[in-house]
């Protein structure tokens, strides 16, 4: 019976939370749980257990007698895993991406300068190695596989770093990476750039160059935003890939 009740709770939050993050209901637009039980064929409890979830992204406010209002954008819970997927999925795709990669812009530069000069000795050479299996991968078109590689390999300088406020936002990183991997945004073959720089990032850190390894992370993020520049504007039909 849980696993029911979780799978039909799922089930509401899979529809209205997309199209809350899409924009399909204006800023003040109100629900009711009444509404919702009827709309999804749900009983009371799945319905208020979903808006709860809403409401912890800060999507929506729910008051007594006067329903459940959408908020406005601004007051949404923007690194929210959870709705940078669902906003990703969207119309407004390209623009949550390129968001999302100033904010990398703005960090991961100075994460990869603090690794050179706080990482552990051998923390810092196993970025070598990741770097190493990512043009291994990324020359044989393996996209899936050197996605995982691409994720751990800036997860670790975030962690290398020894700021917790930078390691709070690999899940962010991780998923401009994913998206655009499954939104057919990433080459098949990396570019021989992406790889030279990675490999660069790496060995600067390795070697304790802190202003090295900060030029050569943000010769990667400054990379994607000229890719993800080259991309039509405006809503895309692309679908995930499967």
């Amino acid at each position: 019976m849980g696993t029911d009740h979780r799978t039909l709770h799922n089930r509401v939050l899979a529809v209205l939370g997309p199209a809350i993050a899409a924009g399909e209901y204006a800023t003040g637009h109100t629900f009711t749980l009444q509404g919702l039980e009827q709309d999804f064929g749900v009983s009371r409890t799945v319905a208020r257990e979903a808006v709860r979830v809403l409401e912890s992204m800060r999507l929506v406010v729910s008051r007594p007698r006067t329903g459940i209002r959408v908020r406005p954008r601004g007051d949404w819970s923007v690194f929210d895993p959870q709705l940078i997927r669902w906003r990703l999925a969207g119309p407004q795709r390209m623009e949550q991406l390129r968001s999302l990669n100033e904010l990398r812009s703005a960090v991961e530069p100075g994460a990869a300068a603090l690794a050179a000069e706080r990482g552990g000795t051998e923390e810092r050479a196993g970025l070598v190695v990741i770097a190493d299996q990512m043009v291994r991968t990324g020359r044989s078109g393996d996209l899936e596989a050197f996605l995982q590689l691409d994720i751990t390999f800036h997860r670790r300088i975030l962690e290398l770093s020894g700021n917790e406020m930078f390691l709070g936002l690999s899940q962010v990183v991780s998923e401009v990476l994913v998206g655009r991997t499954s939104y057919h945004l990433m080459p098949r073959n990396p570019r021989p750039e992406a790889l030279r720089l990675h490999k660069a990032v790496a060995q600067a850190i390795r070697d304790g160059l802190p202003d090295v390894a900060e030029a050569a992370m943000r010769s990667i993020v400054t990379e994607v935003s000229a890719a993800l520049e080259e991309e039509p504007q405006g809503d895309l039909d692309t679908q995930p890939a499967r």
